[in-house]
């Protein structure tokens, strides 16, 4: 890891003025084609890029994926679609267990609150949204932009919006402000997803390292009045695999990234944020267990929030590596010196953005300060638990839309609020035993950070413990069901105030704590942050061009690199592995363990086929499910994990280490027909089934 960092710094100092190599994650407004093109002999054309735009799809689970198909198939990930797999499990069905297969169109199952968007258009709001607080006070700077946001969104969808979402995004921290106009498909089906086993295959132990053997890939299917959706454009499908040196690209929407964050906010990250947020993590991942230790049925069921816990406790963990390394942080400090000093050589530019950097320290400040409160009251309240979310939208939607639009808390703004039902409306399983450990743990970190004695933990608990309060809040509730959460959300004020919930009640006693630390960190801390990093663009876009890309906002992105292995500690890792080298690393034992269906194909499949393989495109979180595609713009692998040196890209990014892991087109091909006999998938990828199974 020390070696890594290194390498890592070393590509940071050379790209603090603009992007080299692979790096950046590109907005597709402005991809830098010449620069591909230099390097690589050929760069999209503007028709190339409207293509994949338009094939590239968000999926509302927090997923990348893409069109494949006229007939609305979409690819993504197997992890992507765990949630709606676990949706469909009964005692006498474990689809995560044995796979799911549709071979009719009446066979796919409806996955539950899970929508997916294309993006149709950008277009730049900067002007707009910077005029609504010109002048204005810290305090107010992001209570009137969240304003003007909301005022614009719903313009620009106004009439349509069961078709649309419109949707306004922060680029370079508040540098540049856009409009994304979304088609939105908001009923998704699943057509095919693998077994848990070799959709996970190696789990934990192989989680963010190479080699990799994966059939971590899915099928989705959209539908609109009932209809599959016909696309404008999708991503034809490449059978046989791409090839080591190959330039290839990825377009999906990538998370969330701190490259352009200051020393102060990178020092918060390190110092409070990530080690308090790892030890609740921590002592999750203990809970869910002990709790799966109890039986088979709750090993199943808490499957995906272990994963998902897991997943991100090693992620963290990277980037604490990262941020703890003096080297590292030293690189960083001196870029950030280097624009100050550039500043100050430029006397207009230092009269018109003054001092952002002593702003944004005293705004971290304020958040260091403010931290353990809106962490534990407000931001990560009720942990994981569906109920307790539910109870709290329910809650504040009735008292928010009393209220202006534009007055509203941003979550509530007109735009969103058709949204905000269907999720409501949408029918997915609730494991009580999980909801239980979800506001357990959540009550019991808060009393333990902020104290028996706070007034807001007193609130809380009452004279309760947090396991009695757990049990009790979540024995009784309705909001499991979809038509109780219809009835209040409909209902509006009148129907919360006399509902009976044990929820709802709790979140009535309770809320006014939440959003008052909440009022605070909005004044306190975002309003002065977001106007800091806002002159701090405007410094940064004065000093080095806009030709750089802006940090993840899990929106449409492009990247380029090749198909790519790495040299790291004297030890050479080649970008693929082979169909075959599952079977030798298979032990018989989890999360080594073969579903029997493959042991039963292993005679049928070509142990030659490329299986997984690495790239050096720049990508983070969000990427999973992204499309892989080849210059001819066909789809050649779906991107499912970064190797152990991504772990510090939230930061930075060295194309000498630092790759992206994909399952092929080809594997997946393979898989459908060689183990699954999928002929329907097959033929509408255009590929024709094998006659001899």
């Amino acid at each position: 890891m020390k070696r890594m960092l290194a390498a890592l710094v070393a590509a940071i100092a050379l790209a603090a003025p603009t992007a080299k190599a692979a790096e950046g994650m590109w907005t597709f407004d402005a991809f830098p084609s010449e620069r591909v093109r230099e390097a690589f002999g050929w760069g999209p054309d503007a028709a190339w890029l409207n293509r994949v735009q338009q094939s590239a799809v968000r999926l509302t689970s927090g997923c990348s994926a893409s069109f494949v198909s006229n007939q609305g198939l979409i690819l993504t990930n197997w992890h992507c679609v765990s949630d709606c797999i676990s949706n469909l499990i009964t005692p006498e069905n474990d689809p995560q267990a044995t796979g799911f297969h549709a071979r009719t169109l009446g066979e796919e199952k409806t996955c539950p609150g899970v929508g997916a968007q294309v993006l149709t258009s950008i277009t730049d709001v900067t002007d707009r949204v910077r005029a609504a607080t010109a002048g204005r006070p810290q305090a107010e700077f992001s209570r009137l932009r969240d304003a003007e946001i909301g005022r614009i969104e719903s313009e620009a969808c106004r009439g349509i919006e069961n078709q649309f979402q419109c949707e306004v995004v922060s680029l370079y921290r508040g540098g540049q402000f856009k409009l994304y106009k979304y088609r939105d498909y908001r009923d998704v089906r699943l057509v095919f997803a693998p077994e848990f086993a070799v959709g996970f295959f190696g789990g934990d132990p192989d989680n963010f390292n190479f080699p990799r053997f994966n059939l971590d890939a899915a099928f989705l299917r959209a539908y609109e009045d009932g209809k599959p959706v016909q696309p404008a454009h999708f991503l034809p499908w490449r059978q046989d695999a791409v090839a080591e040196g190959d330039l290839v690209f990825v377009a999906g929407n990538p998370g969330s990234t701190s490259r352009l964050a200051t020393q102060s906010q990178l020092a918060f990250l390190r110092n409070w944020q990530i080690p308090v947020t790892q030890n609740v993590r921590s002592q999750l991942r203990g809970r869910l267990y002990e709790f799966a230790r109890l039986s088979a049925d709750n090993r199943r069921d808490a499957t995906d929030i272990t994963f998902s816990v897991e997943n991100s406790f090693k992620a963290w963990n990277g980037r604490l590596r990262a941020l703890s390394d003096a080297e590292f942080m030293g690189v960083h400090a001196r870029a950030e010196q280097d624009l100050r000093r550039r500043v100050a050589q430029n006397r207009r530019l230092s009269r018109e953005i003054g001092d952002p950097w002593a702003d944004m320290d005293a705004a971290v400040r304020a958040q260091e300060e403010l931290f353990l409160r809106h962490q534990y009251l407000e931001a990560n309240a009720g942990s994981f638990s569906s109920l307790f979310s539910a109870a709290r939208m329910l809650l504040r939607g009735a008292a928010e839309r009393t209220k202006p639009s534009a007055e509203r808390l941003p979550e509530f703004a007109d735009a969103r609020l058709e949204e905000i039902e269907r999720q409501f409306a949408a029918e997915y399983r609730i494991t009580p035993g999980l909801e239980r450990i979800a506001i357990e743990t959540w009550l019991t970190t808060t009393r333990e950070l902020l104290s028996v004695d706070d007034p807001a933990v007193q609130r809380l608990l009452g004279t309760e413990s947090p396991e009695n309060l757990a049990i009790r809040l979540t024995a009784a509730t309705t909001l499991g069901d979809p038509a109780a959460r219809l009835a209040l959300w409909r209902g509006g004020q009148a129907a919360i105030e006399a509902s009976t919930d044990p929820l709802i009640q709790f979140v009535r006693r309770t809320d006014a704590d939440a959003r008052a630390v909440r009022e605070q960190f909005r004044t306190r801390v975002a309003g002065p942050r977001d106007q800091a990093a806002q002159r701090i663009a405007q410094a940064r876009f004065a000093v080095l061009g806009t030709n750089v890309y802006p940090d993840a906002t899990f929106t449409l992105r492009l990247s380029f690199g090749r198909v790519q292995g790495w040299t790291f500690g004297g030890r050479t890792v080649t970008p693929f592995t082979t169909m075959g080298g599952v079977f030798t690393r298979a032990t018989g034992s989890p999360p080594f363990a073969l579903p029997q269906r493959w042991l039963d194909a292993r005679g049928r499949i070509d142990p030659s086929v490329p299986f997984n393989l690495v790239s050096s495109n720049d990508i983070i979180g969000g990427n999973s499910g992204s499309p892989l595609i080849d210059r001819e713009g066909r789809v050649v692998g779906a991107v499912f994990d970064g190797n152990i040196h991504s772990l510090g890209g939230d930061y930075g990014f060295d194309p000498r280490v630092n790759r992206a892991v994909s399952v092929t087109t080809a594997a997946i091909g393979h898989a459908l027909d060689r183990v699954y006999g999928a002929d329907n998938i097959l033929r509408e990828l255009g590929i024709k089934p094998t006659a001899e199974r």
